[in-house]
């Protein structure tokens, strides 16, 4: 039907839409700013092709231009003024090109600064679906797409304003010859659609095909263990080899469409080029100076042609990686209102009177657990039955479906609770320090700490020994093969950032898995004596940390909780320790 636009038009317009919607305030300016300067380079270039004309025919009088290319002039006047026009066309197309390389790299940078902002602030539960590898790749080689798309979007910018400028001079100089300007308007339109929807699919595939990559990709030297522990050397290669070989695919075919755009556009310009030298011949009265100068006009159109087939295929390239960016920017940020106006203390502890969460799927309820400065509180279970999103609740990092609690004996909602614990840390067995060395993790958690601070905190975490074998002590690199640090000793480093960190709650969800039991309990109790005003969880599988725990929670297999207390013996005691286990002092 008329005026109805196609999927492919619409979805075009919605991405520039989006796409200029990321755009800041100063980007904007600056954008107005290169469509400014791209105008007169443009300008100059027309201007320069034209001058062109009485150094190819001296002394020809021409039917165009006036006093501007008087024929009377000597050669040598008409070059220098070729000279001028040239040098101030390359000097504001220089300008334009580093203003344009300031705005990709902005950019560039401003759309991986946010993305990271948004999940950094995102809710867990709006994570829960999400694989590591995929967000591995919408901070790092998906926002090199977009930036591609960008950037190929600015040479669009370029190739249009020149077009434009080069056929408004081919109009002046001679409107008989510019009739040829529908046809190549036609031609151009053609080239532009030919192979879109078979790119736009190859695209796609090459985006989900480049997250795969990075799932396979990821903790490779713990992946790497597990493949040859299995023996399964060779079905990993030919996994990999798999999606490698479709990705190679996916670039050649990218590639091929491309040449088989610019060889229609080629072909079309020869065409076009052809038809106007006809239409010269047959329209009485065109002057030959006319004819060189429309043709050198535009013969300046013609690398445009080629640029302006692969922009478009990297501008496909750029819609899904964009399409995969927004839905991220989309997360809304787990911020909670706080409520100044109420003033609760803390010092007496935390009394949960009733909690309930899903997940698990049942639902899980908690009641009468007493959180006491000072005191450790184990939690049990078996695995999968809902111990870390217990622990993301009562880290405030996760809202629960009911919860009713009360703080120095007023009561609280979850957002006064989640205000109160935001002063925690909370650290997993999965999580690896990611900073270079031993003195910047610390110093992470703790900017100001001296020196005498940091190997204390090493001290009680039985860390200082290792480093004092190491001839660069505090400086000992993470990630040296020469001084790595294994998987108990990395556990034990993050314990040293919560013991410098002073948390009001702290949350170690099998945070000392890697230690043996002894050690275990030993750095556990160093943590307890160290941290009088902290409430101390750990999620522990040990039947051995009940013997140092002033409380014990313990989930069942029907999602039963219990609380059992060294004041209380009537509660009912975990199911894997006996009750002289979990109170004795």
């Amino acid at each position: 039907m008329p005026g109805e636009s196609s999927p492919a038009s619409d979805r075009a317009h919605g991405l520039l839409h989006s796409l200029l919607r990321t755009f800041t305030g100063v980007e904007l300016a600056e954008t107005a700013a290169y469509v400014v300067l791209s105008l007169g380079a443009a300008f100059a270039g027309s201007l320069a092709a034209v001058l062109l004309v009485p150094l190819v025919q001296p002394g020809h009088t021409l039917p165009f231009g006036g006093a501007l290319f008087n024929a009377r002039r000597s050669v040598e006047m008409q070059a220098v003024i070729f000279a001028a026009s040239m040098s101030v066309f390359a000097l504001v197309r220089w300008q334009a090109a580093r203003l344009g390389a300031r705005l990709v790299g902005r950019y560039g940078m401003n759309l991986r600064s946010r993305v990271h902002a948004r999940l950094i602030d995102a809710p867990l539960t709006s994570l829960a679906d999400s694989t590591s590898a995929e967000i591995a790749n919408v901070l790092t080689h998906n926002v090199e797409v977009i930036v591609q798309g960008f950037s190929a979007l600015q040479q669009l910018l370029i190739a249009g304003v020149s077009a434009a400028v080069s056929l408004g001079f081919a109009f002046w100089v001679s409107p008989p010859l510019m009739l040829a300007a529908p046809l190549l308007a036609v031609f151009g339109l053609i080239a532009s659609r030919a192979y879109g929807r078979e790119q736009a699919l190859v695209c796609r595939e090459y985006v989900k095909d480049m997250t795969r990559l990075f799932w396979h990709s990821e903790d490779f030297p713990r992946r790497l263990r597990h493949v040859r522990s299995f023996e399964k050397e060779d079905m990993e290669k030919a996994s990999y080899g798999a999606i490698t070989a479709r990705l190679c695919h996916g670039y050649r075919r990218q590639l091929e469409l491309m040449a088989s755009g610019r060889l229609m556009l080629e072909l079309l310009a020869a065409v076009g080029i052809a038809a106007l030298f006809v239409l010269a011949h047959r329209w009485h009265g065109i002057d030959q100076s006319s004819l060189i100068a429309v043709c050198l006009l535009l013969g300046r159109l013609l690398p445009y042609l080629v640029s302006t087939r692969q922009s478009f295929q990297q501008l496909r390239s750029a819609a899904p990686a964009f399409e995969l960016w927004q839905r991220y920017m989309n997360l809304d940020p787990d911020r909670s209102p706080v409520v100044p106006s109420r003033k609760t203390t803390s010092s007496n502890g935390l009394h949960i009177e009733r909690m309930r969460l899903i997940p698990p799927v049942a639902g899980l309820d908690v009641g009468d657990l007493l959180l006491v400065p000072g005191e450790l509180t184990l939690i049990s279970g078996d695995s999968g039955i809902g111990k870390s999103s217990l622990v993301d609740v009562l880290a405030g990092m996760m809202t629960p479906e009911d919860f009713a609690a009360r703080a120095g004996g007023q009561p609280i909602d979850f957002d006064e609770y989640r205000e109160l614990v935001r002063h925690g840390a909370y650290v997993s067995q999965n999580v690896r320090p990611w900073q270079h060395s031993v003195r910047e993790c610390l110093l992470w958690t703790a900017p100001e700490a001296t020196d005498e601070m940091l190997q204390s905190a090493l001290m009680d975490v039985g860390l200082d020994r290792r480093l004092d074998g190491s001839q660069h002590g505090l400086d000992t690199a993470l990630h040296s093969s020469s001084s790595r640090l294994s998987g108990g000793e990395l556990q034990r480093l993050m314990l040293a950032q919560v013991i410098l960190r002073q948390p009001f709650l702290a949350l170690l969800d099998e945070a000392t898995s890697a230690l043996d039991a002894a050690s275990e309990i030993v750095v556990l109790s160093a943590l307890k004596r160290r941290l009088p005003q902290t409430i101390l969880i750990v999620v522990s599988h040990r039947a051995g940390v009940a013997a140092i725990a002033d409380q014990c929670l313990n989930i069942d297999n029907n999602l039963v909780t219990t609380v059992g207390r060294k004041v209380d013996l009537r509660h009912a005691m975990p199911s894997f320790a006996s009750p002289e286990d979990c109170f004795k002092s």
